[in-house]
């Protein structure tokens, strides 16, 4: 692994960049400031290298850019209703960002902060996880399966979350190790741990366009999602609370199609989230690891595949990126990319017959999503 300085931020701590590379040619660049993918380099049909997501050329852009581009998402991805939610029967306040509504955490988010860095991945209880912030205090050994990621290429970004820290209950520690694979795999793996109950919801926010993240116009992309219903939401994008089937409507992706073929459809679904910005309800077994979508473009060749084992993903065609300055000077517009942002579903701390997304005191929180390319 490579490990570079990635400028500075505004209070004058520097960032650093850490590449990691696969036997294939394959390289994936990761940033401490917001634990966020700066650039994933996969060869296309003929060789060729396509840095295949939306980024900045440095911190400095980070910091100063919008739409949470690449980044870890937190203590809750989404949006929560009135900005607010009770739990365990006392009422928490957050930061409305998004309308009414609290956005990916609302204030101080966790994709605008400098993470630390360790290696390795390691296998931990949830008393090792809240003993201590200092990372090098959390496990008593590592375990095979952090033995294996090792020897495949990992790094580890790390962020204590104290108690009230976005108005969110608990003291909580989060780890996410990226690790990227010789079978062409970048996974992702949470892993969290609070002394009080808390809702929490990780994700990526990374934005994929399988022709290079300068190229334009992602509506042209294959899209396949193992769902057969979604929420609907408000003119605001929060849920209603309801699951509606997908059948018969724009938003079937049960048979691979283009992202352009019905974006634009009289459908008020995609009038309220101007595209495709909505949670899918994955199909299988609750909590199994399992195929969630996937991502093809004719151009390039190359095929992604999205796996996790969280129930929601939220598929979102950048339909409110505006002008943004992106790597190498280009400018970054609607619909120059798709999210799958795999997590809880939206305002589940506020819905009862949605998936429970409360962390519980003591417990400790394990989640993967993994992002396979081929070609």
């Amino acid at each position: 692994m490579e490990m570079l300085t990635f400028g500075k931020l505004n209070d004058g701590r520097t960032a650093g960049l850490y590449i990691l590379r696969n036997s294939s040619g394959m390289s994936a660049a990761l940033t401490d400031f917001g634990a966020a993918l700066v650039s994933l380099a996969v060869p296309d049909r003929n060789g060729d290298l396509r840095d295949v997501v939306l980024g900045h050329d440095d911190a400095a852009g980070y910091e100063e850019g919008h739409g949470s581009i690449g980044a870890t998402v937190g203590r809750v991805a989404n949006r929560i209703g009135g900005a607010r939610f009770a739990l365990n029967g006392k009422e928490y306040a957050l930061t409305a960002n998004n309308g009414p509504n609290a956005l990916h955490g609302g204030r101080d988010p966790y994709s605008k902060r400098l993470w630390s860095v360790k290696i390795p991945f390691r296998e931990v209880s949830s008393r090792d996880i809240l003993a201590s912030s200092a990372p090098e205090s959390i496990s008593d050994g590592v375990s095979q399966l952090a033995r294996s990621n090792i020897a495949n290429r990992q790094v580890v970004f790390c962020l204590d979350s104290p108690d009230m820290d976005q108005g969110f209950p608990g003291r909580l520690h989060v780890e996410v190790a990226y690790t990227l694979t010789d079978e062409g795999e970048l996974h992702i793996d949470y892993l969290a741990g609070s002394d009080a109950d808390t809702p929490l919801s990780l994700t990526n926010h990374s934005y994929f366009n399988l022709n290079g993240h300068e190229s334009g116009s992602v509506l042209g992309h294959i899209v396949q999602i193992e769902a057969e219903g979604y929420t609907p939401s408000d003119p605001d994008l929060l849920p209603y609370g309801t699951v509606e089937s997908v059948a018969g409507t724009p938003m079937d992706f049960r048979i691979p199609k283009m992202i352009g073929r019905d974006i634009d459809a009289d459908f008020i679904a995609l009038r309220n989230g101007r595209g495709y910005d909505h949670n899918y309800v994955i199909a299988g077994e609750k909590g199994a690891y399992r195929e969630a979508a996937s991502l093809f473009s004719r151009e390039s060749g190359i095929r992604m595949e999205v796996l996790t084992d969280m129930p929601g993903l939220q598929f979102y065609t950048a339909n409110f990126m505006k002008g943004q300055v992106g790597k190498d000077g280009v400018i970054y517009g609607p619909r120059s990319a798709a999210c799958f942002e795999t997590q809880y579903w939206p305002d589940s701390v506020n819905r009862e017959d949605f998936p429970d997304c409360i962390l519980r005191a003591g417990e400790v929180f394990r989640s993967r999503t993994t992002y396979r390319f081929s070609k």
